[in-house]
């Protein structure tokens, strides 16, 4: 089985809140949208957003509460990270950790969607961003 990830999706409280805070904070815009769901397509995957409520009854089980775990947006310079964790509060994100060095190296913060799902911004000197935002580990 090849490792990818096809579609990432969040259960969200309010859709069109929720559509208003990833193209003012991330500026990303859906490529496919109806009254309960919104699609971004991303580099090599899809992401997700969709009414909570429609999205437990797919699953047939309750959303984990936000905060269970983190996605991460890397860009290419420390300086990015400071302006993405800015633009993201102005669109309404909730500040968790100010940017700062953690003990491997590199630079990152975190912020929480006004869903309460935690994003990572991050910048790591060993990790490669292409233009096309496709995130390379290399050591």
């Amino acid at each position: 089985m090849t490792q990818h990830i096809s579609l990432i999706t969040l259960g969200v409280a309010e859709l069109a809140r929720a559509k208003a805070f990833y193209r003012m904070g991330f500026g990303w815009e859906p490529v496919f949208e109806t009254a309960d769901v919104a699609f971004f397509q991303m580099n090599g995957f899809v992401f997700a957003i969709w009414d909570k409520t429609q999205l437990e009854q797919d699953m047939a089980r309750p959303c984990a509460p936000a905060g269970s775990f983190a996605l991460a947006h890397n860009v290419e310079s420390a300086q990015a990270v400071d302006a993405v964790i800015d633009r993201l509060v102005a669109a309404g994100a909730t500040l968790l950790r100010p940017a700062d060095p953690p003990p491997h190296g590199g630079y990152r913060g975190y912020v929480a969607d006004p869903d309460g799902h935690a994003w990572e911004i991050a910048w790591n000197p060993a990790w490669t961003v292409d233009a096309a935002g496709h995130v390379r580990f290399a050591l």
